[in-house]
């Protein structure tokens, strides 16, 4: 079988929709529906701090309109979210992805927030390549 060497970079979300740690979580919720997306990078000084998750926000679902006003981005983010380098393959990606059982991992290049790449662009990734391969 022919050795594949894509970097991650080619199938990830670029510019993803980001929030500040004191964003609220109805705000993130908001942020989440409006665009269409389950993972939000938390930034402070240009810098990925943390990743809020749509299953995050499930957690506090139960929680009344006045108890969530109370809890911000920082409250409910994973700290120091798995980041990798835009030119890292796209198997060793997905590996680490499956490794630590993550649904996203920060794509960054020369340091900075590049995009996110998540299962569903894994999938696109599987579909895009299993099909290029059909078709030779």
């Amino acid at each position: 079988m022919e050795q594949l060497n894509l970097p991650v970079e080619e199938f990830t979300t670029p510019d993803p929709v980001t929030a500040s740690e004191e964003t609220t979580v109805e705000e993130l919720s908001k942020l989440m529906t409006e665009h269409g997306v389950r993972h939000i990078p938390i930034v402070r000084n240009g810098q990925v701090t943390g990743l809020v998750s749509e299953r995050d926000l499930k957690v506090i679902a139960g929680l009344n309109l006045k108890e969530k006003s109370l809890i911000s981005a920082a409250d409910v983010m994973a700290r120091d979210p798995v980041t990798v380098n835009a030119q890292e393959t796209l198997d060793e990606v997905a590996f680490q992805m499956s490794s630590h059982k993550i649904g996203s991992v920060i794509v960054n290049e020369d340091g900075k927030l590049l995009g996110i790449f998540t299962s569903t662009d894994a999938l696109n990734a599987l579909i895009e390549i299993t099909r290029a391969a059909r078709s030779k």
